[in-house]
């Protein structure tokens, strides 16, 4: 068979994913913290970016030049020797340091000096006292490892000891407990396993109590012992907290030796214990949520949905600049520069406003239907899917679900993630409406909270109200719910309202 080349024309559709579309739709995804991060990052890349600025609102008009220096001056401002004055810096520093700290005058008093020495250096230099922000050094937190440190340092006199015990503070963890062991700390300072148990014993009394603990029933023993609590019976509590967590008690009275109502303080005294101490000194901050959307009641009884302004990235192409710029460009490769800097703007503010719109229509979308739910509560949330809704503004479904992923909406009834409404749907056991299974969840919720002691449901009475009620569950799929929200089963919840109900009489 001769083999013979030969040209043939073919058409074909292919989706070619550009570096701009793909930007787009990883916009849709971003929270509101990652969007603003990824802008800064842009501007730092590409200087036609520039923030735009709030309008400055009206307001008072400023005061006379004589005014503003006699109200700058007052008590703060010493004009003689142009610097703070020290009585009036004293005086607010002691007032904004028992703002922050009103339950701790001890840090008042440690920080106070170095504070002052702080804003005195400042103040002297510059006379304006510009650039000095109270807030923020007052607002700074001691560390875990920080407040150990100061304690080792009071505690060892033997430089040994203070090694070991160094050591032991960098193997705890952000909850104050020793992620490392001891034996392999002792073999890495080539010191006796004796010698590192015995400074670790010493370390295990330092503030918070609980610190330096290896698992939960030795911090709690630390925190019990300082409060001279820890006898035999609750030893034996505490070495049998599985059975606690199930709420066996009728095994930990007989392993106690207690009757029921020692039992009860003892459990009591138990709950008033912190099981994280080190947590009190975390400084990670958290991201705040932002509402993305805010819907409000409005005057014809409808529901508004406005995007939240401060949510929205304010970002603006500097034409004037690209174009005093360009003007100036000496070669090929400058104006190849500042055009795809020109592009890329133009793009990036296209997408930021086609992803708001965005948002702005899906949780329109939601609204719509979800009003039951907003003028009723959580009972009459509705059965609902991204396909619903995808189908309903014309989008695809993956858009819808990238706008729904962390995305919160404010409401008369509190914030709430985009997500929150999609809930699946439960069948009616009288072929009528679904159900959200949210809204089942919370049924069987309220159910349990409001049992007796003498009158406990099991999942299977719970279905059986649940289909009473209309509403086709299985049992499977209650013990789910329950089981997701942290409630223990019927056995578990029986022992502890009868052991509740008898400590009360």
């Amino acid at each position: 068979m001769a083999l013979a080349a030969k040209l043939q024309l073919r058409q074909s559709q292919s989706l070619v994913m550009t570096p701009q579309l793909m930007q787009s739709i990883r916009l849709l995804q971003l929270t509101h913290v990652e969007l603003e991060r990824f802008i800064e990052e842009e501007m730092e890349r590409n200087p036609l970016l520039e923030r735009a600025e709030p309008q400055d609102e009206p307001g008072e008009p400023e005061p006379p030049a004589a005014e503003r220096t006699d109200a700058a001056e007052g008590d703060w401002f010493d004009e003689s020797e142009s610097a703070w004055s020290a009585e009036a810096m004293s005086e607010k520093l002691d007032s904004s340091l028992e703002n922050v700290f009103p339950d701790d005058p001890g840090t008042t008093e440690r920080l106070a000096p170095d504070l002052a020495a702080q804003w005195k250096s400042v103040g002297a230099g510059g006379g304006s006292g510009e650039g000095v922000d109270l807030e923020v050094l007052t607002a700074a937190r001691v560390s875990l490892r920080d407040h150990v440190g100061e304690q080792i340092a009071l505690t060892f006199a033997d430089p040994a000891a203070r090694l070991i015990a160094g050591e032991l503070a960098d193997g705890l963890d952000e909850t104050g407990y020793l992620s490392v062991d001891f034996t392999e700390i002792a073999g890495r300072l080539g010191a006796d396993a004796s010698t590192v148990a015995a400074v670790l014993v010493e370390c295990q009394a330092f503030e918070p109590a609980g610190i330096f603990a290896r698992d939960l029933a030795e911090c709690l023993s630390l925190q019990l012992a300082q409060r001279d609590r820890l006898d035999p019976a609750m030893r034996a509590l505490l070495a049998n907290l599985e059975l606690l967590a199930r709420r066996d008690f009728q095994a930990l009275r007989r392993l106690c030796g207690v009757d029921e109502e020692d039992l009860l303080d003892m459990m009591a005294e138990i709950r008033a214990l912190d099981p994280r101490p080190g947590m009190a000194f975390s400084g990670g901050a958290s991201d705040a949520i932002v509402a993305d959307v805010e819907v409000r009641a409005a005057s014809d009884g409808s529901w508004a949905v406005e995007l939240n302004a401060d949510a929205l990235p304010r970002v603006l192409v500097d034409q004037v600049y690209f174009n005093r710029v360009s003007a100036k460009a000496r070669d090929q490769a400058e104006k190849d520069f500042l055009s795809e800097c020109l592009q890329n703007a133009n793009w990036l503010t296209r997408s930021l406003d086609q992803r708001a719109r965005t948002i702005l229509k899906v949780a329109s979308e939601i609204v719509r239907r979800q009003d039951a739910f907003l003028v009723h509560g959580v009972r009459h949330l509705k059965p609902l899917n991204l396909r619903t809704v995808a189908e309903a503004i014309g989008m695809h479904e993956s858009t819808v679900s990238r706008v729904t992923s962390n995305k919160y909406m404010l409401t008369p009834r509190g914030v709430f993630e985009l997500r929150y409404f999609f809930t699946a749907a439960i069948a009616s056991a009288e072929g009528g409406e679904a159900h959200s299974s949210e809204a089942v969840r919370d049924r069987v919720r309220h159910m349990i909270e409001a049992e007796a002691a003498d009158a406990v449901l099991s999942d299977d009475a719970i279905v059986d109200l649940l289909k009473a009620d209309g509403v086709d569950i299985a049992r499977r799929t209650v013990a789910k719910y329950r089981e997701g929200m942290n409630i223990p089963s019927s056995v578990q919840r029986r022992r502890e309202k009868r052991a509740l109900a008898v400590a009360g009489r």
